[in-house]
């Protein structure tokens, strides 16, 4: 097989090849640039951060919409039924956390 190209050809390709290696081994020396390997790394750490918030703002909106939903109608109005209990359970804790601390104190 014999090559058909002339030597001009055969010189264009070579400085065409050069060019596209230059071309490689600049995105690299970027690439592995101490600068660009600290960027990307801090990037990634504000996704997963940004993610993990969004995912806790999220499951807390949830929490929050679930715990409307039980103690408001679905008229916005207050549910009594479900309120009164609640509010007694809670004034009966504080109530024993204050007279265990004041024995404590004692």
């Amino acid at each position: 097989m014999s090559d058909a190209r002339t030597p001009a050809q055969i010189e264009a390709d070579i400085k065409r090849r050069r060019d596209q290696l230059a071309e490689t081994l600049d995105e690299i020396g970027v690439r592995v640039h101490p600068k660009t390997v600290v960027g990307d790394a801090k990037a990634r750490v504000v996704a997963g951060v940004d993610n993990s918030l969004g995912r806790a703002y999220v499951g807390a909106n949830r929490f929050v919409s679930d715990v409307k939903g039980r103690f408001l109608g679905e008229d916005g109005a207050p549910r009594v039924e479900r309120i009164v209990p609640v509010a007694l359970v809670a004034v009966g804790v504080v109530g024993l956390l204050v007279l265990t601390s004041r024995r404590r104190n004692s």
